[in-house]
C-alpha cells in the first residue's frame, strides 16, 4: 500500500527554540523519501521521528544558508555509515556548489553509497519517473533560492457503475486497466480522469511568480511563513513571507491543505499564525507544523 506523508523535523527559522530543531522536512511518496532543507541537527530529529537513512532517495536544497543546510554533513555521513542500498540524488542551487561540496566533505569519512549531484540552474524538471515529476522554480530571497513541486502524472479512476453496466469484474477489471480495452469496451467507457497528486514545498522567499507557480492547485503546500503581518516590511527586507501573504498565495492558489512553517523565534504564540492565515481567508485544512509531527497528503481528488 502507497504511503504519502509529510514528516516534520524541524520548523524554526534561524535560531532554534527549546522546542523547535532548524528546518528538516521528509516527504514520502510511495516508495521514496525526500529529505527537504536539513538544517542542524537533522540527524538527530529523523532518529525522534523514526525516519531512516534507508528512507532517502532524494535531498533537495533550498537555499545555502545555515538553517537549510547545516545538517548535510551529518546526513550525508549517515547515509554512507548505514550503507544505504541504493543511490541518493541531491539537489541545490547551482550557485551554491562550494557550500555543497564543504559540507559533503567537511570531515573524514568513508563513501559506501553513490550519490549523484545535480545542481539547480534554473527553472525546469529535474526528473520524471512512474509516480511524479519533480521541478524547481526560483524564488526571491539574498542568496539564491529555489523551490520545489512534486505532481503525480493523471490517471484514471475506475467507476463500479459502469463496469457493472458492462458486465466487467474480477481479474478482468485489472486487465482493461492494463491493456486499455477489453472486448469492444474502453477503458475511457468505464473510468473516469483522475487528476494526480500535487506537493509543493516554498522556503525563504519573498511574494514573487515562482511562488504562484509552485503553489498553483497544490494538494499539499508547505511554505515558509517566519513573519507575522504586522512586521511584513522586516519580512520584505530580509526575504520571507507573513502569515497572512503565505495564506493569500494559498488561497489563490486552491491549495487544498497548507502547511505553515519556518517561524521566528520572536513569537511565543504559534496560533496567531493560525489566526492571521485565516483572516487572510484560507478556508482548507491548516497545519501550523510542529516538530515531530506526520501530515498525511490529502487524499486523491
Amino acid at each position: 500500500m502507497s504511503v504519502r506523508e509529510f514528516v516534520v523535523l524541524g520548523t524554526a527559522s534561524q535560531v532554534p527554540t527549546r522546542h523547535r530543531n532548524h528546518n528538516g522536512y521528509l516527504l514520502r511518496w510511495d516508495g521514496e523519501g525526500i529529505l527537504f532543507d536539513p538544517g542542524e541537527g537533522t540527524q538527530r530529529q529523523m532518529l525522534r521521528a523514526g525516519v531512516a537513512a534507508h528512507d532517502i532517495n532524494r535531498i533537495c536544497v533550498t537555499h545555502f544558508h545555515g538553517d537549510h543546510s547545516l545538517g548535510l554533513a551529518g546526513v550525508i555521513q549517515r547515509i554512507n555509515l548505514d550503507r544505504v542500498p541504493h543511490p541518493v540524488t541531491a539537489h541545490y542551487p547551482a550557485s551554491g556548489q562550494k557550500f555543497f561540496d564543504r559540507l559533503r566533505y567537511a570531515t573524514a569519512y568513508r563513501e559506501t553509497v553513490a550519490l549523484r549531484e545535480e545542481p539547480v540552474a534554473a527553472d525546469g524538471t529535474l526528473a520524471e519517473g512512474a509516480s511524479y515529476v519533480l521541478e524547481a522554480r526560483r524564488l526571491s530571497h539574498p542568496v539564491e533560492s529555489f523551490g520545489y513541486r512534486i505532481t503525480e502524472p493523471d490517471g484514471r479512476r475506475m467507476v463500479p457503475e459502469l463496469l457493472a453496466r458492462h458486465g466487467i469484474k474480477g481479474p478482468d477489471v485489472g486487465r482493461i486497466q492494463r491493456e486499455g480495452r477489453l472486448g469492444g469496451v474502453t477503458l475511457d467507457e468505464v473510468s473516469e480522469p483522475r487528476p494526480g497528486q500535487s506537493f509543493a514545498f516554498v522556503m525563504d522567499t519573498r511574494l514573487c511568480p515562482g511562488v504562484d507557480e509552485l503553489a498553483a492547485g497544490a494538494d499539499m503546500l508547505v511554505i515558509e511563513s517566519t513573519f507575522l503581518d504586522e512586521d511584513e516590511a522586516l519580512a520584505s527586507d530580509h526575504g520571507h513571507l507573513t502569515a497572512g501573504q503565505a495564506a493569500r498565495v494559498a488561497r489563490d492558489a486552491g491549495v487544498r491543505h497548507l502547511v505553515l512553517t519556518h517561524f521566528s523565534q520572536r513569537y511565543g504564540d504559534p496560533q496567531e499564525f493560525e489566526r492571521q492565515a485565516r483572516a487572510a481567508g484560507f478556508e482548507g485544512e491548516l497545519t501550523i507544523a510542529a516538530d515531530l509531527v506526520r501530515v498525511p497528503l490529502p487524499k486523491r481528488g
